[in-house]
């Protein structure tokens, strides 16, 4: 019984996060009450929890992390200040002549909310309250309306910069540089979470795609359930929808341009996201507010003259025209300031920010109490030579790799049923990765493969969390039936896309190693 005493750990921690126990605090106590167990048997030294300040330490420290919290209140902002409503309406209006074009309009929004929040409960929500309604009254059929509407909401898995990429791209790192020094590789390569955001691109767009390809097909062979949009011609206004459309496509180009480019780190792209935020939700709630157009020029003349000019102070040989450009980046950048303060004033008078920051505070101690209560069992899990167990069993199966993969993905599938993406990627990911990875598996493949695995389950009746979700914000008119067969067709889609993976990795590591190699 003692030799087992790692698998009963794991076997009791998933049995008490479905009873419903708060994760953060069940991994935790989990961890110590195996801890005290297996140091009272002699199998695990109890000065392995030494080790747990210096850990937390370490992700305090972490800057991949800081853009944790950033990209959660960039998103948080979007929907608070009813940006995602403007998209969606003016995107109907754009796709008005086309059968069906209320659903893709719904997928395409769906994809740069994704884009611009990265958290799949909030997009899901959001659609389903603004969208749903919208789709019955104009004539769709319940469980096509449903199916789209859950299937867009969870792109914010898989289409950067997504919060699961970015938590992914950490522990994945971590994972492969840990392989590598199994393997006596003492000069590890490293993979960064841009590496995956570049990876997932083409996967995500071409999931967006997909979605609404099928919409074509159906509004072609069953165009009773996917009608045309009731709006009359005279409602449409092109100055509308570009000032509508524009900022947030902006803002998602240069969010993502600058990490991909390698211009910007996921964090420094974060904080620039995070403002970006903050001046379009202004904009629209003062309409037309004078100061963020004021801050969005002088953030743009920044970026120029720090593009054109070398402008660090630190410098011996700086001459008059270096220095006045210097004082005029300095003169710019006070003028960023005043205007971005004072738009933020505004979003404040509004009420927006508080609620946006209560908000973004609350999910972002979420992850990271998560995170600590995740760093307890897997020092606690290693220590009693949990990692060895699940190598051994995972080396040993017929088949090799394919089959190591292949049970990985399973087990990963349905513990999604159950389990939210964060307590997969803290305690399942850094126990199965670093076995993985050391047969030979590219990381940036294998965390585009994850990821979408993990979007599949939350879309799988009759536990997908995207499936919960809409059922708290749909009509009554709506059955749960309804939903559950409306999302089958995007389960068969998503399963397309880990096949397409499986048999051309290529799609998942070819811009990556074209960007960054």
């Amino acid at each position: 019984m003692i030799e087992y005493l790692d698998l009963l750990m794991f076997a009791v921690a998933i049995l008490v996060l479905l009873l419903g126990f708060p994760v953060a605090f069940s991994l935790a106590g989990i961890a110590i009450i195996f801890a005290l167990v297996g140091d009272y048997f002699g199998v695990f030294p109890i000065q392995f929890l030494k080790a747990i300040p210096q850990r937390i330490f370490g992700t305090m420290t972490n800057e991949v992390l800081m853009a944790v919290p950033l990209f959660i209140f960039m998103g948080t902002i979007l929907e608070k200040s009813k940006v995602a409503e403007d998209l969606l309406e003016n995107m109907s209006k754009l796709l008005r002549h086309v059968r069906g074009g209320l659903g893709i309009s719904v997928t395409l929004v769906g994809a740069l909310l994704a884009a611009s929040t990265g958290i799949v409960g909030a997009t899901v929500v959001t659609m389903g309250l603004l969208s749903l309604p919208t789709m019955l009254k104009n004539g769709y059929n319940p469980k096509l309306a449903s199916g789209v509407i859950t299937a867009a909401g969870t792109l914010g898995q898989i289409i950067p910069p997504s919060i699961v990429l970015i938590l992914l791209g950490d522990v994945i790192s971590n994972a492969y540089q840990q392989s590598q020094l199994q393997m006596g590789i003492f000069s590890p390569d490293t993979v960064s979470v841009g590496d995956l955001f570049a990876g997932s691109l083409f996967p995500g767009l071409l999931l967006v795609s997909l979605y609404i390809f099928y919409q074509f097909l159906k509004a072609l062979f069953d165009p009773n359930s996917t009608p045309e949009i009731l709006i009359e011609e005279n409602e449409i206004s092109y100055k509308e929808l570009f000032k509508t459309l524009f900022p947030p496509l902006a803002l998602i180009i240069a969010v993502l341009g600058s990490i991909l480019t390698g211009f910007a780190t996921p964090t420094e792209a974060a904080s620039v996201g995070a403002i970006g935020s903050i001046l379009l939700a202004a904009n629209r709630i003062a309409k037309e507010n004078f100061w963020t157009l004021v801050s969005t020029f002088s953030f743009i003349t920044l970026l120029v003259l720090n593009f054109l000019f070398d402008l660090r102070l630190n410098r011996v040989d700086l001459n008059l025209y270096e220095t006045f450009n210097i004082l005029l980046a300095v003169t710019i950048f006070v003028i960023f300031l005043i205007s971005t303060l004072l738009s933020i004033y505004k979003l404040y008078l509004s009420g927006v920010l508080i609620d946006a920051a209560r908000s973004s505070t609350k999910i972002t101690s979420m992850v990271f109490i998560i995170l600590i209560g995740a760093t307890f069992f897997s020092l606690v899990f290693r220590g009693l030579g949990g990692d060895e167990t699940i190598e051994h069993f995972l080396t040993s199966l017929p088949g090799g790799t394919f089959s190591a993969i292949l049970i990985v993905m399973i087990s990963m599938f349905l513990l999604g049923f159950f389990l939210d993406f964060i307590e997969i990627t803290f305690v399942v990911v850094p126990i199965v990765a670093p076995i993985i990875l050391q047969m030979g598996i590219d990381p940036v493949w294998l965390g585009v493969m994850m990821a979408i695995n993990l979007q599949t389950s939350f879309l799988t009746p009759p536990f997908g969390f995207a499936l919960f979700y809409l059922r708290g914000v749909a009509p009554d008119s709506v059955k749960t039936s309804d939903i559950y067969k409306g999302v089958i067709p995007f389960i068969l889609i998503q399963m397309m896309m880990l096949i397409l993976l499986s048999v051309f990795p290529g799609v998942a590591t070819w811009l990556p190693s074209y960007i960054f190699n």
